[in-house]
């Protein structure tokens, strides 16, 4: 059995996707299962963060927070971020297609490099304003702002208060990190 060719890799589109059973998400083509499930520590900070975001953006008439959803970036990029907060997009359809504002993954160790890696690189060139890796074991969270169209890292937060800034929202929105953590 010879080396395998690069042509010989599958290359995957939102309409294979869109037949598989399980959570999954492609990024470039790649397909990358979301499993096993979550922990339920993930879980448990997961709904702290939307439960959080959605009262935080309860009274904005243009953003709403959101738990996973397809964003489907492209015909063969589909991810699905674990919270997220969009502007101004079309809720008619299966999808959003325009790059939320903020996007919280909440790591574990079968996503880590890939939220660390990927993601991180896809999201900033996609223009996500504010990128938050949370760390469920070390119980802290670190978080990027979009400068320039290059992340810079804003802080590590445990206990802490982000303030995020979005054209869309009359006024600056305060995120509490200390009521995410169990």
């Amino acid at each position: 059995m010879g080396v395998l060719k690069i042509e010989e890799i599958p290359h995957y589109t939102y309409e294979d996707y869109a037949h598989w059973e399980g959570k999954w998400e492609i990024i470039c083509g790649v397909a990358y299962a979301m499993s096993p499930a979550p922990m339920i520590k993930h879980q448990s900070i997961s709904n702290k963060i939307a439960r959080q975001l959605d009262e935080i953006f309860e009274n904005c008439k243009r953003c709403k927070a959101l738990l996973p959803i397809d964003w489907k970036l492209a015909i063969d990029t589909v991810v699905q971020p674990d919270n997220l907060v969009i502007c101004n997009e079309n809720l008619d359809k299966a999808y959003i297609t325009k790059a939320p504002k903020i996007i919280f993954e909440v790591l574990s160790k079968s996503t880590a490099k890939k939220d660390e890696g990927i993601k991180f690189r896809l999201y900033e060139s996609e223009g996500v304003n504010y990128y938050i890796l949370v760390n469920p074991d070390e119980k802290m969270a670190k978080a990027y702002s979009l400068r320039d169209g290059k992340y810079i890292k804003i802080g590590d937060f445990i206990d802490e208060k982000l303030t995020f800034e979005l054209n869309e929202c009359d006024k600056p929105l305060e995120f509490d990190f200390s009521k995410i953590w169990e």
